[in-house]
């Protein structure tokens, strides 16, 4: 009785593996799933790639932001005249923070990410390729530059600035628009 229940078992067994030998994709199923998988990797990827280099402006953005109200900041902090400094070393932008009695090449330099660069819209002041926003010890600003604008490296119309706006200091990020200003910037 064991060995007859045994190999019915083993019947069973291998009855069942050849139902499931059977079953699978058919060579046209698998082009099919293959082609539509390609139209949508197709119509996808350009949007996807515009969404992460708009991401990457948005951070670069915030960071230029903040190292421009640290300056004001530490200026009314230390009633001194402090500085915030940009500049592009090696293909790479770069922010420092720093008194204004130090040489900016002396200063801490941090970079922003590589797929970003600054605009020609950009209107800081430049000194030995160094563009650079002061603030007075009451956190004013010395000069009045309008703008940093940054954008991708790789091209787009998405542009990402911060804009002062008095000479107190006030500032606000903007993003670029359809029509320029009246100085012909579109970030505004």
């Amino acid at each position: 009785m064991d060995t007859q229940v045994h190999l019915q078992s083993l019947v069973n067994a291998k009855n069942l593996f050849n139902k499931h030998a059977n079953s699978g994709f058919t060579l046209p199923e698998m082009l099919v799933v293959v082609v539509l998988i390609g139209i949508l990797a197709t119509l996808g990827i350009p949007n996807w790639l515009a969404f992460v280099e708009t991401c990457r402006l948005n951070t670069a953005q915030s960071e230029v932001y903040y190292a421009i109200r640290q300056a004001q900041s530490q200026a009314t902090k230390e009633k001194l005249t402090w500085q915030a400094s940009f500049r592009e070393q090696n293909g790479i932008v770069q922010w420092a923070v720093h008194p204004a009695t130090v040489n900016a090449s002396n200063a801490n330099w941090n970079n922003l990410d590589a797929n970003v660069r600054l605009d020609a819209e950009t209107t800081l002041q430049i000194s030995n390729g160094v563009r650079q926003i002061k603030f007075n010890y009451k956190g004013n600003i010395v000069s009045l530059p309008r703008s940093i604008t940054i954008s991708s490296k790789y091209g787009g119309k998405v542009k990402r600035c911060v804009y002062i706006s008095t000479i107190l200091g006030a500032m606000r990020m903007a993003k670029e628009r359809t029509t320029a200003n009246n100085e012909g910037d579109y970030c505004y």
